[in-house]
C-alpha cells in the first residue's frame, strides 16, 4: 500500500471505533497520520511522500499502533512518547498532561501588544506539568530565567527530563508545591497559567481519553474556577510593576466572565484555535482589587 492509503485505512479505522481526538489533532486523519508516520519511523514535523510504498513489516506496526489507539483509548502523545508545542518536541506520559495550550500563539507573537516590553527578564509558569510552556517560554525570549512550579512530583519528573532535552538546566527552575507558595518574595515580569480549569459537569462527561490524563491536572471545583481564584488574588504581589498575568480558562470562560466582571480582563482572540485566555497587567489587577 501506498503511505497515503495506509493513513487513509488507519483513520477510517479510528472513526470506525469512535476515538477522541483533542490532544494535538482535531480529526481522525490527522490523529492517523501522527501514529503511522511515527510506527513507520518517519519525522512528523516533514512533508512525507505520500506515494512511497509501505512494506507489510512497516504496515503490520502501523496497523498495531492503530489498534493499540483504539484499544487503550489513550492520547496519541502518550503512544509515541512526544508531543509537539510552540515548534519544540517534549517528551510526553501519563505523568502530565498532553501540551495542547493556545498560550502557543501568545509567546510566540511576544504577548504583543500586552507586554509593552518584549525583554523579559524573569518569568513565571504556574502549573507546569510536563514543563513545555516554561521551556517554550526560555527558548524564545533568550535572556529570561524562567520558574517553573506544580504540585505533581511526578509531573515535575517528566518537567526535568524535558529541561535537560531542551539544555535548559541553567535558566529553567522547577518548584514542587502549591502556585506562589515555592516563589513566595519573588516579582515577576511575566506570570503564565494553564491551570486545572474543567468544571464538576464537564469533567464527568469527558471521554476516556482525558481520563487517561492525570486527574489533579484537569478539575477546579464545581464551575472550573478555584485554581484561577488564587492565581487572582495573589498574583499582584509577584508581578513587577510594569509586570503581565495570563491564564487560560478555555472552556470555563463564560463561567470567569461572570465570577470576575469586577476585573478588568482581556480576552484574547486566538486566530490559531483555542479559547479562555485572558491577560490583566499588574496596575489594573491592583488598583481593581483596592477598589473592592
Amino acid at each position: 500500500m501506498s503511505l497515503e492509503n495506509v493513513i487513509r485505512e488507519s483513520a477510517a479505522r479510528l472513526d470506525e471505533a469512535g476515538v477522541w481526538c483533542g490532544h494535538g489533532t482535531d480529526n481522525v486523519l490527522d490523529e492517523a497520520a501522527w501514529l503511522v508516520l511515527h510506527a513507520l519511523g518517519l519525522p512528523p514535523d516533514q512533508a512525507p511522500d505520500y506515494a512511497q510504498w509501505v512494506g507489510q513489516r512497516e504496515l503490520a506496526l502501523a496497523r498495531g499502533l492503530i489498534e493499540e489507539r483504539i484499544a487503550k483509548r489513550v492520547p496519541a502523545a502518550y503512544l509515541t512518547g512526544t508531543a509537539w508545542f510552540c515548534g519544540h518536541a517534549f517528551k510526553s506520559d501519563a505523568r502530565a498532561l498532553v501540551p495542547r495550550s493556545p498560550l502557543a500563539e501568545l509567546i510566540q507573537a511576544d504577548f504583543s501588544p500586552w507586554l509593552d516590553d518584549p525583554r523579559v527578564g524573569r518569568a513565571l509558569d504556574l502549573c507546569t506539568g510536563g514543563g513545555c510552556i516554561a521551556i517554550s517560554l526560555a527558548h524564545h525570549f533568550e535572556h529570561c530565567v524562567v520558574d517553573a512550579t506544580d504540585l505533581s512530583p511526578e509531573a515535575l519528573e517528566l518537567a526535568t527530563e524535558n529541561v535537560a532535552l531542551h539544555g535548559l538546566q541553567g535558566r529553567v527552575n522547577l518548584f514542587e508545591g502549591d502556585l506562589f507558595s515555592p516563589v513566595k518574595g519573588q516579582r515577576y515580569d511575566l506570570i503564565v497559567s494553564n491551570p486545572p480549569y474543567v468544571n464538576a459537569g464537564d469533567l464527568a462527561l469527558m471521554p476516556d481519553e482525558y481520563l487517561a490524563e492525570p486527574a489533579m491536572g484537569l478539575g477546579s471545583g464545581q464551575d472550573g474556577l478555584d485554581i484561577t481564584r488564587r492565581i487572582l488574588a495573589q498574583a499582584t504581589s509577584q508581578l513587577t510593576p510594569e509586570g503581565l498575568l495570563v491564564v487560560e480558562v478555555g472552556a470555563s470562560m463564560a463561567d470567569a466572565e461572570a465570577a470576575f466582571a469586577d476585573l478588568p480582563l482581556t480576552w484574547i482572540d486566538l486566530s490559531l484555535g483555542g479559547e479562555g485566555v485572558f491577560v490583566i497587567n499588574a496596575a489594573d489587577l491592583e488598583a481593581a482589587q483596592h477598589a473592592h
